[in-house]
């Protein structure tokens, strides 16, 4: 198996896992989008409770990436992708978090 493949079947035992049920196509597209960030331990995954990383998540996904405009709605998209992912669960992929955000906001048609 390759190491993409390992990533992708990581991402959809997360998502079985937490009951998330996410689509097998949308995780493989939101991983080739994030390219070689996937294989990295620390930029694989989003931090929670970091504000910055959560501005990261939605100035460079959610306004570059999915084309949203600023509001307090993407602010509250993202607490809400982050209580789904568990306040306690360390590992929260972030190929998984970007593809609840895209489903979230009806932007999968990016994806397929």
């Amino acid at each position: 198996m390759s190491k993409f493949n390992e990533c992708v079947a990581d991402y959809l035992k997360q998502s079985k896992d937490l009951g998330l049920d996410l689509d097998e196509a949308l995780l493989i597209g939101v991983a080739k989008g994030l390219g070689p960030s996937i294989y990295n331990i620390d930029s694989s995954k989003v931090s929670g409770s970091d504000q910055k990383e959560l501005d990261t998540v939605k100035n460079n996904f959610l306004i570059k990436k999915l084309g949203l405009k600023d509001s307090p709605a993407l602010d509250a998209g993202i607490k809400e992708v982050m209580e789904k992912m568990g306040a306690g669960n360390k590992n929260k992929y972030r190929a998984v978090a970007y593809a609840l955000l895209a489903k979230k906001f009806g932007k999968e048609g990016i994806y397929s």
